[in-house]
This record gives structure tokens, sequence and C-alpha cells, in this order.
């Protein structure tokens, strides 16, 4: 008998006997009506949005009754006064999460590495901020050395469960925030277009600081009472290394179960491990009388699939070498067009020559959300025909094409694999910089289950190797390679954050793996519960990063609900 037949079936017959209904819990329909109604007249306080609630769905009386006596509440009326409690947060402290994740997203937390990030002063007004919340919402603050702050919401056991976001974020190359109408935004500054708000940070991770911080401050005026504290901690060094988080190991004993909220819904149980594969190509003098690559450029960090690319040319017949370049552009953009869209620009100077690429940024850890302009950089050059003089960018470029071209599964590496639950192993070429007398390229590797870090680098390693031998390239490697991690937490903490996915949005609800890589690795029995929403582009590292304000509303609805059940739920397993 189908769930709703049988509880249909059961109030009928509790009518029957004179007794009250059985009240089924809050789902998507219901929710969606009252946050339509609560929107049209906003509640004062939380007690009158109840009484509207318990007005509008007569099902939910006893749930409502039951908080308003302060009863302790269980089963089907907790889920209910938690839902009804997110979506109060929803309603109430929407604008003001919006300003806090404007405030947030104003600081530049980008690493610098000409100081420790603990120094950072960025880092430190962060901290600042946090601990100003913390104390206007009633929380307990501690800051860890700048490398982990603490904003803690006590529970009444012994028991204590984590929730792990970061505060520093990528950098931003400011020319490529332009939406296609031609409004420029600043990176560092909430700009809100129709549905969405614009800037670094805003998915990855500041929005779901801010969010969660709300959810606590929510929670705890509620006066309902968890049984665990609740423990959040903000990194400040995730997208550098977590060095943050180990140093923070060494100081503090970490919560036994965390909640991570630095990936993607519905819940995430297995990650990809994250790997910096860099190629180093010594620099090489050319003469004038050739024309040769001067210089290029990427992404502006590894992590991070590149909106454009760039090359400048230098030396010999450069009206020559723009000609064949224009003759070729077309017929090249028509080669690889079903491949993803991308523009090629031709700009001539006095001295010099550039050509640009544009493609679409993506995550690192996705290159099939975007499309790589590095690589079809480099093709063009090659297959434009210019005769280019042999220097260690021309060396470079040969590289990317014999061993990367347009793809990133690693199938002209000859190194390519996948696993069924976790995807294939991807290899993205993102960066390229000249230092200390060599050029490196960088390439975002991240590999599933199937492998091992040791493995792959050599594997990875030979095949570069090979390659230098045959074309007689002195290079230099290094490949940080992490590992992968596949858990199975079965239980009570997964099977609610299902249910909490499950019955906020209508979707399908399962444990799903994540090409990304975030500090859930270095946690015990960690878990990454959103914010990225499924069947969306993941905006994080992107040109143009943005969250959805209807996602950031499901959000503060959810980890609102997270807290209170993961908070009372009698054992975790």
């Amino acid at each position: 008998m189908k769930r709703s037949t049988l509880l249909a079936s059961l109030a009928l017959l509790t009518l029957a006997m004179g007794q009250p209904a059985v009240a089924d819990t809050l789902k998507k329909p219901g929710l969606d009506a009252l946050a339509a109604a609560a929107q049209a007249s906003p509640p004062t306080d939380f007690n009158a949005f109840l009484s509207a609630a318990a007005k509008a769905d007569p099902s939910l009386a006893g749930s409502v009754a039951a908080y308003q006596k302060h009863a302790s509440l269980h089963g089907d009326d907790l889920t209910n006064i938690g839902r009804l409690l997110g979506l109060y947060n929803r309603i109430h402290n929407h604008q003001a999460v919006i300003g806090a994740i404007e405030r947030m997203v104003a600081l530049r937390t980008v690493r610098d590495d000409k100081i420790p990030q603990h120094e950072n002063p960025a880092i430190i007004a962060f901290g600042n901020l946090v601990e100003g919340m913390a104390k206007d919402f009633g929380l307990t603050f501690r800051n860890v050395d700048n490398r982990v702050f603490e904003v803690t919401l006590p529970g009444t056991g012994k028991e204590e469960f984590g929730l792990l976001t970061h505060a520093d974020v990528v950098p931003a190359v400011a020319d490529e925030w332009v939406l296609d109408d031609g409004t420029r935004l600043d990176p560092f500054k909430v700009t809100r277009v129709g549905d969405f708000l614009y800037g670094r940070g805003t998915i990855d991770d500041k929005g779901s600081i801010a969010t969660v911080l709300y959810a606590m401050k929510t929670v705890k005026e509620s006066g309902l009472k968890l049984n665990r504290t609740i423990r959040l901690m903000i990194e400040t060094t995730e997208e550098t290394g977590g060095d943050g988080m180990k140093y923070y190991r060494q100081h503090t004993k970490l919560p036994e179960y965390n909640i991570v909220l630095d990936s993607k819904y519905p819940a995430v149980v297995a990650e990809k491990g994250s790997g910096s594969l860099k190629v180093f190509f010594p620099v090489q003098a050319t003469d004038g009388d050739a024309t040769a690559i001067v210089g290029m450029s990427g992404a502006a960090s590894a992590n991070a699939v590149p909106q454009t690319a760039s090359a400048q040319l230098k030396g010999g017949d450069l009206n020559a070498a723009r000609a064949r370049l224009e003759a070729a552009r077309a017929a090249f953009i028509e080669k690889y067009a079903p491949q993803g869209k991308f523009a090629i620009d031709i700009t001539q100077r006095a001295d010099s020559l550039e050509v640009k690429v544009t493609g679409s940024s993506a995550h690192g850890s996705r290159p099939e959300e975007g499309v790589n302009p590095l690589p079809r950089l480099t093709l063009f050059l090659r297959e434009s025909g210019i005769a280019l003089a042999d220097n260690h960018y021309a060396r470079a470029a040969k590289y990317l094409d014999d061993l990367y071209a347009t793809g990133y599964l690693g199938e002209k590496m000859g190194v390519a694999y996948k696993d069924d639950f976790m995807g294939p192993l991807t290899l993205s070429p993102n960066l390229v910089q000249e230092k200390d007398g060599r050029l490196e390229v960088t390439t975002n590797v991240r590999m599933p289950r199937g492998n091992t870090p040791q493995a792959l680098s050599k594997a990875v390693a030979d095949k570069i190797n090979a390659w230098a031998a045959a074309n007689h390239a002195t290079v230099t490697i290094s490949h940080d390679q992490g590992d992968w991690m596949a858990r199975d937490p079965k239980g009570a903490w997964l099977s609610t954050l299902l249910n909490i996915f499950g019955d906020t949005t209508g979707l399908e609800a399962k444990p799903v793996p994540t090409a990304g890589s975030t500090t859930a690795k270095l946690m015990p029995n960690a878990i990454n519960f959103g914010p990225a929403m499924p069947g969306k582009k993941y905006t994080a590292h992107n040109a143009k990063e943005y969250k959805e304000v209807v996602d950031l509303d499901l959000d503060m609805q959810m980890f609102t609900e997270m807290l209170i059940r993961i908070g009372d739920l009698k054992t975790m397993q």
C-alpha cells in the first residue's frame, strides 16, 4: 500500500474512533504554500507564524501546540517544528543573510604568498566579523590563532557534532567578470541581477557561512533544547591545501561526526582525490628574427578552468603571422565547436600580437561544465601553421597539444579510467606562469577510486618523460596527488539529511559522489550537505561566480532543520 493511501486510511480510522487524525510531516507542497502566505503577510515573530501555519494546515496543530507548551518534541512533531522554524528563518532573515554575505564577500580573503594566511588582514577582519555576529546572536566564539574560527551553540548533553566551512576564496580575474550584456561586475562586491547574487565566495563558501550562522541564531532564539552541541568551524586555507585545518587538528579535539557545507546536495559520501600536476620548462631566450611566444596566461588559480587564455607573440613578420591566424580562425572554431562554444580574438599592436581565446570557466573538479580556452589556444597556434621559434612557451604549447588537446579525461596521455560510482579521472590544464627562470604549466587532477596516488603519479610521469625524450625537451615534474575518499556512513544522520533534502525540494534524495575535494577528508565521519543543487552548474571558482537566491532560501530552510534534527538524534548511527 502506498504511504499516502495508508495515511488516509489511518486518518479515517482514527476519526471513526473519535481520536485525532495522525498528522503526516510537512513536505514541499505544504512548505511552498506556507512560504507564499508568509511572504504576502510576514509574521511578527515565530509564535505568530506558527499560529498562522496551524490555522492554514490543521494537521500541524498538534505539533504547534506541543511546542507552545514547551513540551519535549519527538518524531513528527520535532520534524514539523524544525521545518516550520526553517521556513520562518527563510522568510524573516532573508535580507539579513544577503547583507551578511555582502559584508563577507567585500573582504578579499585570497591567499597572499607574501605573508602567512593567518596574518592576512582580510582573514583577521573576517574573524572579527564572525565574532561580532556570534556575540550579537548569543553564540560562543573562539579564534584558534586565525586558522579556524569557531562558533558554538551549546546542547544539553555531552555529545556534539561539527559543521565545517571555509572563509578563504580563490583569486578572481576582474576583466572576466562581465555579463553577456556588457555589465561589468566587481568580484568582491555582491551584485544582484534578477535571481542571482554575483560575487567571489557567494557559493564557495561565504554564502554557507552566513546562512548557517543565521540558522544557529534562529534555533537559539526558538528556545528548543538540543541534546548535542553544535560546533561551527570556519577554516581559512581550504583553497590552498588546508594547512589551517591541519594546525587545528593538532590543537583541538575534533567532533566525532561532522557535516561539511562545501559541496553539493543531497549528501556527498565520496570524493575524488585532488592533485596538482606541475611541469616546468626552463626559460630559453630567442632572438627577434622569428616570431616567438613571449607570454601566455590562463587561470588565476590551478583549481579553476579559466574563462580566457592569451598568448603574446613578438618578432619576425607579425603581419604575416596575423594573416595566417585570421585565415585559420573560422575553420578552427567550426572544427572544435561541437566540443563547446568559444571565441578567438586577434589584436595587433606596434610590436606584438595578442591571441586571446574565450571559453567558459568552471570549477577545476568539473571541467565538463566549462570550455577550457588554454589548450584551444595552443592548438590554434599550432594548426594555424605559423612558424614559431623554439622556446619554453613553444615547448609547453606542444606538451599541451600532444598530451591533452581538448580532452580532460587523460585519454591522450593514456591514463584514463573511471569508477562506476565516482566517475572518471580528470586532468584539466588550467594555469601557466613564468617564475624563477622556469615556465610552469599546472594541471588540476581529480582521481577517483580504482588507483592510488603513487601509481597514478608514476604513470603520468612516465608518459610525460617519454614525451620529453621524444621531443628533446627538458622538463621537471612535480605531482602532489591527494587520495580519494569513499565512506559508507549508514544510519540515522545520513537518512535524516536525505529526508530533509527530499521532503524540502521534492527531488530524488540519495547519497552521491563529488569530483570536488574538501576538508571532509581531514575530518572523522564527514558528510557534505550542500550548497550546490543537483542539475545546476556549480559556479565556485568560476568567473562570475553566483548564488541563486531561490537556492539560498532553501539552504536557510534546510540548514535550520538540520541543526534541530541532527542535534536531537538519539544516536548518529
